[in-house]
C-alpha cells in the first residue's frame, strides 16, 4: 500500500466563531490543535489550504464579506498556506477550484480541521469522500456549539459526537490532532 498523499483543509476558523454570532465551544482546545496540524503540515511539506466562509449581500447575518467576522482568525491568516480557497456554501467543493487543484497535485487524501464539525467539516468530508479522497477527520481539532431550534436542543459536546461517531461508520477515519502527527 503506497503512502497517502495528504492536504491539509483549514475550515472556516475565522472571527465568527469567537466574537461573531456562532461562538464555538466543545472542544474547547480546538483552536490550539488546529494551529499545531497546521504547524505540523508545514513542517512535513504537506500542503495546507485555508477555506474562508464568504457572504457577499450586506445584509447577511454572518460571514459578511469584509467584515471583521469574515477574517480569519490572526493565528490562521499569519501561517503559511498554500491555497485560499473562499466558499459560499458550506461545503469546501461547491463552486470552487479545491477538487482541480488537488486532483493536479496526486493528492488522495483530505485531513479535515476547523469550524463546524457538523456543518462545514462535515460537508466538505462527506464531498471529498464522494469525490474518491481517503479523509482523515481531526476531532480535537474540529468544534462545535451547543443548538436549539425548531427539531430540538442538542449539547455541543453530543452534536460533536453524533458527528465523529457518523463519521467514523462512513466517511472518515477519525482521529485525534496528536495520534494524526504520531502517523506522518
Amino acid at each position: 500500500m503506497k503512502p497517502a498523499k495528504r492536504a491539509l483543509l483549514i475550515i472556516d476558523v475565522q472571527n465568527e466563531y469567537s466574537t461573531g454570532n456562532l461562538p464555538v465551544t466543545y472542544p474547547s482546545d480546538s483552536l490550539g490543535n488546529i494551529l499545531r496540524a497546521m504547524d505540523a503540515a508545514i513542517a512535513k511539506d504537506i500542503p495546507v489550504i485555508v477555506v474562508q466562509h464568504a457572504q457577499e449581500t450586506a445584509d447577511a447575518a454572518i460571514f459578511r464579506k469584509g467584515s471583521s467576522e469574515w477574517a480569519l482568525r490572526p493565528e490562521v491568516a499569519c501561517r503559511h498556506r498554500d491555497l485560499l480557497v473562499e466558499k459560499r456554501f458550506p461545503g469546501s467543493f461547491t463552486e470552487t477550484g479545491l477538487e482541480t487543484w488537488l486532483q493536479a497535485r496526486g493528492i488522495d487524501t483530505v485531513v479535515i480541521a476547523g469550524y463546524m464539525a457538523q456543518a462545514c467539516c462535515d460537508t466538505t468530508a462527506r464531498q471529498a469522500y464522494h469525490r474518491g479522497f481517503d479523509v482523515e477527520f481531526l476531532s480535537n481539532a474540529t468544534d462545535t456549539l451547543a443548538v436549539e431550534n425548531s427539531a430540538g436542543v442538542v449539547s455541543d459536546r453530543d452534536l460533536h459526537q453524533a458527528t465523529m461517531v457518523t463519521h467514523e461508520m462512513f466517511f472518515s477515519r477519525v482521529m485525534t490532532m496528536e495520534d494524526w502527527m504520531l502517523q506522518l
